[in-house]
């Protein structure tokens, strides 16, 4: 057996958001982490659990992108951001503001969205 969750594991994830069920794992230890996880990778516990993600979080780092690959040319200017939700961290692309009003601290809830380019389902934080 892989520590690897099996495939789709991240689309039921991101289901569960669009569904405002989203959640986190949690070890024994209270490490959170944001599937797909079938083991901690801190303290490789076996035994998680599934925890509400909260409602609401902080921006902790972000980037503005205006010179995309390919793939995501359609979806520039963009910015990806690290917002923190309790005790885990969700990487994902800001929208519903302008890129250049992002700001660390900012409090944003998280969806699910698609990319302009390919239709791909992605995270996105709306400012709350």
């Amino acid at each position: 057996m892989t520590d690897e969750a099996p495939d789709g594991e991240y689309d039921a994830w991101l289901d569960s958001i669009e569904a405002d069920e989203g959640y986190y794992l949690e070890c024994e230890n209270g490490h959170g982490w944001l599937p797909p996880r079938r083991v901690c990778p801190q303290c490789h516990d076996r035994d998680l659990s599934r925890e509400p993600l909260p409602d609401s979080g902080e921006i902790a780092s972000h980037t503005t992108i205006t010179v995309p690959t390919p793939q995501f040319e359609d979806d520039a200017p963009y910015v990806t951001a690290v917002a923190d939700f309790g005790p885990v961290s969700a990487t994902g692309i800001v929208r519903g503001v302008d890129p250049a009003d992002v700001a660390i601290g900012d409090v944003v809830g998280l969806e699910v969205g698609e990319r302009a380019t390919t239709g791909d389902r992605l995270v996105v934080f709306r400012p709350r």
